[in-house]
């Protein structure tokens, strides 16, 4: 991949660039893309372009970035360019703050969770039929904050592999709960190519990019791999976040809910949201406990 001549195509030579540079230790995750991060202070969203076969993911930045969310996402960024040094300056005090950052984040994502639960709660209450998307949510950020516990960046290709390998500890013995409300067991390939048709359709009504190529290609990277639980896990990440996009307007969104039905693969029955929500409010607490603590 030639990152100069995207650059000049781009015409982003003007800005201090990187390029994420993660990289997993398991051999057979082969990852296609590069996401290259711009400080250009834009808010705009992030733009997906093919290079012969292989995707660039071009996201705005801002050197002057507070939120623990996105600076960590610069964490190990390998600079492209940098003429004023000022994107080194950042990463040194990213560097620096790492074990913080981390921290931060996942207590920010302990409490969406939890805030996610109440409105599982309310939705079942008042008979909203996003109740079962919000539970799906409080999965994936319990999932979110295990993972920035254990300093790794929350990665929905690779989230469940690193979850399956990380130590024993008090942190990670919730690793099941995640995993279990989830519903990864559920994953076969028939429903597997439902959800990716309905993940793919919900994410060219929100982000309107060509993120489907991508999503397309993992999930037929983990089917070929006999990876279903993987790919389950990988396709509902992909609507959690897109969801969260829409959270403030979705009583204007009703028509979501028949797309989300299938590419959350959401679960009909309240009596077990309720049960799912119980286990992923007392692992949240119990983990926010543990800050406090300290």
């Amino acid at each position: 991949m030639d990152i100069k001549k995207i650059i000049q195509e781009q015409e982003l030579y003007n800005f201090p660039i990187g390029l994420c540079n993660d990289k997993i230790s398991d051999p057979n995750f082969e990852s296609r893309e590069y996401d290259l991060v711009v400080f250009d202070g834009k808010s705009e969203s992030s733009k997906i372009v093919n290079y012969d076969n292989e995707y660039v993911i071009i996201h705005h930045a801002s050197l002057t970035e507070t939120q623990s969310k996105k600076l960590l996402l610069y964490d190990n960024l390998q600079i492209i360019q940098d003429e004023s040094w000022e994107l080194r300056m950042l990463l040194s005090k990213i560097n620096e703050k790492r074990i913080s950052l981390y921290n931060d984040f996942a207590k920010n994502c302990l409490i969406e969770s939890m805030f996610c639960c109440q409105q599982t709660r309310e939705s079942i209450e008042i008979s909203n039929v996003f109740a079962p998307c919000w539970q799906k949510c409080a999965s994936y950020f319990l999932a979110d904050a295990i993972c920035s516990l254990n300093h790794k960046k929350p990665n929905p290709f690779h989230m469940l592999y690193l979850l399956r390998n990380f130590d024993q500890n008090l942190i990670n013995k919730n690793i099941p709960i995640a995993t279990q409300t989830v519903g990864i067991e559920r994953a076969t390939p028939t429903l597997l190519d439902r959800m990716l048709k309905s993940t793919i359709g919900f994410s060219n009504l929100i982000e309107k990019n060509n993120h489907h190529e991508i999503i397309q290609k993992k999930h037929d990277f983990f089917i070929k791999n006999s990876m279903l639980s993987d790919c389950y896990f990988y396709l509902g990440y992909v609507n959690k976040k897109n969801f969260v996009k829409v959270k403030n307007t979705l009583n204007l969104e009703g028509g979501l809910i028949h797309i989300l039905k299938i590419a959350f693969d959401v679960e009909a029955d309240s009596h077990l949201l309720i049960q799912n929500v119980d286990l992923i409010q007392n692992s949240c607490k119990t983990m926010l406990e543990m800050f406090s603590r300290y």
